[in-house]
């Protein structure tokens, strides 16, 4: 099982978004390969996901049932391969959190930037192959892969945040869903290259 962590700030808008569209494109792909949970550096624990950010995320096919934010803790990271922050502040604090992170922290557009660096790289060494062991092995390098590759893969002027929604307009609450899927799609699309699809 390949353990991602997606993380923002109340954990109720951005990381649910991309939690549960990560853990859809990921089933369709690998079904039972990847589980992908969240969390909120300042949680509004036991909330649901945000309204506004629910109907979005079922526009698109995914579904908020059962979400229950939480508050991000060591003990979360622990079990976490890779962390996909919202934010390049929200990464830093999984960092202070846990400074084991430092090779598994990323923001979302960011590993999304570095996967696509790798993708068309050479000689990078990434592990391809479609079954599970195989798929487990490639996540299971890719700390190592993506901090060897992040000095080379810069930031567009827009940045590697994913704009906060909170208590804003309908027009914010769309900037964070086309911020958050083109990462998304890119990440996925990356897993089925590397599986041969």
């Amino acid at each position: 099982m390949i353990r991602l962590l997606t993380v923002c700030t109340g954990n109720i808008c951005r990381s649910p978004y991309a939690e549960r569209m990560l853990q859809k494109e990921f089933d369709a792909l690998h079904p039972g390969l990847f589980e992908v949970a969240s969390a909120g550096t300042a949680s509004m624990a036991g909330d649901g996901m945000e309204a506004e950010s629910a109907q979005l995320l079922t526009a698109l096919g995914g579904s908020s049932e059962g979400f229950i934010s939480r508050q991000l803790t060591p003990q979360i990271l622990a079990g976490s391969e890779l962390v996909l922050a919202m934010t390049v502040a929200h990464r830093d604090a999984v960092i202070r959190l846990s400074p084991r992170m430092l090779k598994r922290a990323y923001t979302l557009i960011e590993f999304a930037r570095i996967l696509r660096t790798l993708k068309s790289d050479a000689g990078a060494q990434v592990p391809l192959g479609g079954s599970p062991e195989q798929v487990e092995a490639r996540w299971a390098a890719m700390p190592g892969l993506a901090a060897t590759f992040r000095s080379s893969s810069r930031p567009s002027a827009a940045g590697d945040d994913v704009v906060d929604p909170y208590l804003r307009s309908s027009t914010t609450h769309q900037r964070m869903v086309e911020e958050i899927m083109p990462a998304v799609e890119e990440i996925v699309a990356f897993e089925a290259w590397c599986s041969g699809g």
